[in-house]
């Protein structure tokens, strides 16, 4: 089955946009492989827009820019194939894609046919340009048709920002990962404004088809097509990381490879949170939404709604009898938060107590019952992975 767990590569657009070419792509597709991103589970790249030329050909096909791939997409394609990753590019469901090259609209089967020969296994598919005329609907579902008759497998990757709550629709329609937002840009409120807005909508997530909330910033830095100069810091990029892998979100990366610091290779490649993003039961996080946060770093606090919260925690179920706690802190200065662990379904009553393990630095704590304080600097995070103990 395609899409067994939320997928993982690279692709361009974060950083590149439309300074794509041949080249490029096999110096990442070497990256891939040589820096251990493709023994972590990253095995997608993804040339996004722009790698077309403006007008299609006489019989209707789509053309690559002859500047950017000389040779056209199936060499590119067989070489990211030559280093055992799967290779993917990018359409558009309107007329015309974001960057104004020709669409898919009303050529979906020709297009899917065109991929199919080019040896293409990955579609992101936006949403850019749709007639007025158009039912949103129905042509997601007509590409996905084009693809299961084109005589490949190629996973789908529907783009069309959250229009008509695609959580409701994308599974039924044969998507297999599906864009529920804006694009991301290289900043901590535009994450957190994304992780927020879709916590809610994960319940649709399971084997086969995912809520994609956009591709990775990290490492980025503020440089590249979605970087606007202000960085964010390693620690919001680790927050970042962290939560895509608790709502088990697709894992794709945006930030240049060739040059990644020791930093962010090691985060992407972390094992324990990529165990967590691929758990087999692909269960969404629970929000504890109203929790304690103590503001003075005294004992005592005030709830409020999530909608408003700045800090927060997430349960979220693992398979073998594990899950995860995660205490997010998205203002500034570090304090105390306070759960209530008969709120994470562990009364006292229960008569068992929880084993943590700090995700980020391996620490086991001491069994904990009842309540659990943690203390979370500004811009940050803990994660704990945890299971349950008779006491």
């Amino acid at each position: 089955m395609l899409a067994n767990r939320a997928p993982m590569g690279f692709n361009t657009w974060n950083t590149f946009g439309e300074n794509i070419s041949d080249e490029l792509i096999r110096q990442t597709a070497d990256m891939m492989v040589e820096k251990g991103y493709l023994a972590a589970g990253y095995e997608y790249l993804v040339i996004d827009d722009c790698w077309q030329e403006k007008t299609r050909s006489e019989d209707g096909r789509l053309v690559p820019d002859h500047k950017k791939f000389p040779s056209g997409i199936k060499p590119v394609a067989d070489y990211v194939h030559s280093k055992g990753l799967k290779f993917g590019i990018y359409s558009d469901a309107g007329v015309r894609t974001c960057a104004g090259y020709p669409g898919s609209y009303d050529h979906e089967y020709v297009d899917a046919a065109t991929f199919a020969e080019w040896g293409v296994d990955f579609l992101k598919y936006d949403f850019c340009h749709f007639p007025h005329a158009g039912d949103c609907k129905t042509r997601y579902l007509t590409m996905a048709m084009a693809l299961r008759s084109c005589g490949r497998e190629i996973l789908f990757s529907a783009c069309n920002w959250g229009e008509q709550e695609p959580w409701n629709w994308m599974r039924a329609v044969g998507a297999h990962m599906y864009r529920s937002t804006g694009d991301i840009i290289d900043t901590f409120k535009s994450f957190t404004d994304i992780a927020k807005a879709q916590l809610p909508h994960f319940n649709a997530n399971a084997p086969g088809c995912y809520n994609d909330i956009d591709m990775l910033t990290v490492g980025m830095y503020g440089k590249g097509n979605v970087g606007y100069g202000t960085a964010c810091s390693d620690n919001e990029y680790r927050m970042q990381f962290a939560l895509w892998c608790l709502m088990g979100a697709p894992l794709m990366l945006g930030g240049d490879l060739r040059g990644m610091n020791p930093f962010c290779e090691e985060l992407l490649r972390n094992k324990e949170l990529i165990a967590i993003d691929q758990d087999e039961e692909c269960r969404p996080p629970y929000v504890v939404s109203h929790p304690w946060v103590h503001r003075t770093g005294e004992v005592g606090g005030e709830r409020y709604p999530f909608a408003e919260s700045q800090a927060f925690v997430l349960v979220k179920q693992l398979s073998g009898g594990e899950f995860a706690l995660a205490f997010v802190k998205l203002e500034e200065g570090s304090a105390p938060m306070e759960l209530l662990l008969a709120d994470a379904g562990i009364p006292y009553g229960s008569g068992f107590d929880v084993e943590m393990t700090d995700v980020f630095t391996g620490e086991k704590l001491a069994p904990q019952r009842d309540v659990f304080t943690a203390t979370v600097d500004g811009h940050d995070m803990k994660l704990y992975r945890c299971r349950l103990v008779k006491r």
